[in-house]
């Protein structure tokens, strides 16, 4: 395992997550580290018969690409887990997320993955 923290964004299958990887970019360039940007897709999900999704996804691999980024795209029952898991193994020192459209007091993502992560990585919401 690196001893080099790194910095992951965590997408979903919309083009406004640019600005996401453009914020882990700047936290990148701050920190050092590599810049890995990840997409959990249910595995129920049907892709290939969702136009949009695969058109996005490849708009946020050419911006991944683009700021010298990793893109992941994993397939799984529960991205919870599966987002843990990818922190730990890639020795994850902060994580990105987008700030949820729904009105509510708890994010539970981001909620469950301080608790499961721990205080030594640092979760920062990118406002809509």
């Amino acid at each position: 395992m690196s001893e080099i923290p790194n910095t992951m964004v965590c997408v979903t299958q919309q083009k406004t997550c640019e600005r996401l990887i453009r914020k882990g970019a700047e936290i990148r360039d701050e920190t050092g580290g590599k810049l890995l940007v990840i997409h959990v897709t249910p595995t129920s999900l049907q892709v290939l018969g969702n136009y949009q999704q695969p058109e996005a996804l490849d708009y946020l691999y050419e911006i991944s690409k683009s700021m010298s980024a990793e893109m992941t795209v994993i397939r799984s029952r529960n991205t919870i887990d599966t987002l843990e898991e990818f922190a730990r193994k890639n020795n994850v020192s902060t994580v990105v997320l987008g700030e949820s459209l729904k009105a509510s007091k708890e994010n539970t993502i981001i909620n469950d993955l301080q608790k499961r992560l721990g205080k030594k990585v640092a979760i920062r919401m990118v406002p809509v």
